[in-house]
C-alpha cells in the first residue's frame, strides 16, 4: 500500500497529539483522575440510532458512560477518559466505525455547569495549540471568547425548522428537520449550545425539574459541527430501566438488536450522587483545530486501508 495519505497528514497528526497533551493537562489541573474502563462489554446503552459492534457474544462499548456512572457510584467525584469507541456502519465525512471519545463526569454538578466547562476546556486547548480567540474552519471564523451562545430546542425549530418541536415530534420528522435545516445553521460565528431537548429524546437525562417536558441535555455545535453531548445525569433506576425498555422496543420494532439490560449498571445508579457528564468527539475537535475538512484527515487510517 502506499503511505502517501499518511505523509500528507502528518501535521495534523502532529497537532492531534498536542491536542491529547492539553486535554490532560487542563483535567489534571481542574483535580480529574484519568481513568480507563473496559472496551468490551456485555450491554450497551439501547439508544434507537447507535447500533454497537459484536464481538462474540458481547458488544465493543458505542461509550463508556455506563461504566464511568458506575465509578462515581463507587466514590469518584471527578473522572475523565480519552478513549477508543464504535459504531456499526457509521462512515462518512464526520464518522468513521472506530473513533475517539473524550467522557468526563462530575459529581455534584449539572448541565450547565459543563457549558461552562467546555468553554473552558476548549479555550485552554485553543490556546495551547497556538489557535488562540479566533478558530478559523473550512472559511468560517469562530469567535471561541467566552460565554458562548445559548439556544433551546424549542427556540431553533422556531427559527430555523419551520414548526415546533411538537410537530416535529408528532411528524416523526425531529432528527430530519434537526440534521438538515437546524444543525448548518449552529455555531456559526460563536460556539453555540442547543439545550432542553424533548423529554423523549432525553436518553439518560434527567427531566427538567421546573419543566418535565424537556431533558436537562445539550449538544454544543462549533462551525456546523455537531462536537458535545452532555446531561444532568439521571440518578433514577427504575426510570432509567423504563427507558431501556421502551428504547429496545424501538429498536426491535425497526428490525435492530435488542440488547441486554445492564443489570450492574442499574443497581450502580441507586449509589450514584447527582452528576453531570459529557461525550466529546475528540476527532471533530482535531477537524476544528486543523481546519480539516474531513475526519479522514485527522486519523492515521481508515478502515477502507486496514
Amino acid at each position: 500500500m502506499s503511505y502517501s495519505r499518511q505523509a500528507a497528514i502528518r501535521s495534523n497528526l502532529e497537532q492531534r497529539a498536542r491536542v491529547i497533551d492539553a486535554v490532560r493537562a487542563f483535567f489534571s489541573s481542574a483535580g480529574f483522575l484519568e481513568i480507563e474502563t473496559p472496551v468490551r462489554i456485555p450491554a450497551p446503552a439501547p439508544e434507537i440510532h447507535i447500533d454497537a459492534q459484536e464481538t462474540g457474544d458481547w458488544f465493543l462499548q458505542t461509550s463508556p458512560e455506563l461504566c464511568m456512572k458506575r465509578l462515581l457510584a463507587a466514590g469518584y467525584e471527578k473522572i475523565f477518559q480519552i478513549c477508543r469507541c464504535f459504531r456499526k456502519g457509521e462512515r462518512g465525512g464526520r464518522h468513521v466505525p472506530e473513533m475517539t471519545l473524550l467522557e468526563w463526569y462530575a459529581a455534584g454538578l449539572d448541565y450547565l455547569d459543563l457549558m461552562t466547562q467546555c468553554e473552558e476546556l476548549i479555550g485552554f486547548v485553543a490556546a495551547r495549540t497556538d489557535i488562540g480567540r479566533r478558530l478559523v474552519y473550512q472559511g468560517q471564523t469562530v469567535d471561541l471568547t467566552p460565554p458562548w451562545d445559548r439556544l433551546t430546542v424549542a427556540e431553533a425549530f422556531e427559527r430555523f425548522g419551520g414548526m415546533t418541536v411538537q410537530q416535529a415530534l408528532d411528524r416523526e420528522c425531529f432528527d430530519e428537520i434537526m440534521g438538515l435545516d437546524i444543525e448548518p445553521q449552529l455555531g456559526v460565528e460563536r460556539p453555540l449550545f442547543l439545550y432542553d431537548y424533548p423529554a423523549r429524546c432525553g436518553a439518560l437525562a434527567r427531566l427538567k425539574p421546573a419543566d418535565p417536558s424537556v431533558a436537562e441535555r445539550f449538544e454544543l455545535y462549533i462551525a456546523g459541527m455537531e462536537l458535545c453531548n452532555a446531561f444532568s445525569e439521571l440518578t433514577d433506576p427504575q426510570e432509567q430501566r423504563v427507558r431501556f425498555d421502551a428504547d429496545n422496543r424501538a429498536r426491535g420494532a425497526i428490525g435492530k438488536t435488542v440488547y441486554p439490560i445492564a443489570e450492574p449498571f442499574l443497581q450502580a445508579l441507586e449509589s450514584m450522587p447527582s452528576a453531570a457528564g459529557i461525550a466529546l468527539g475528540f476527532d471533530r475537535l482535531v477537524m476544528l483545530l486543523t481546519g480539516a475538512a474531513s475526519i479522514d484527515e485527522v486519523v492515521a487510517f481508515v478502515p477502507e486501508e486496514l
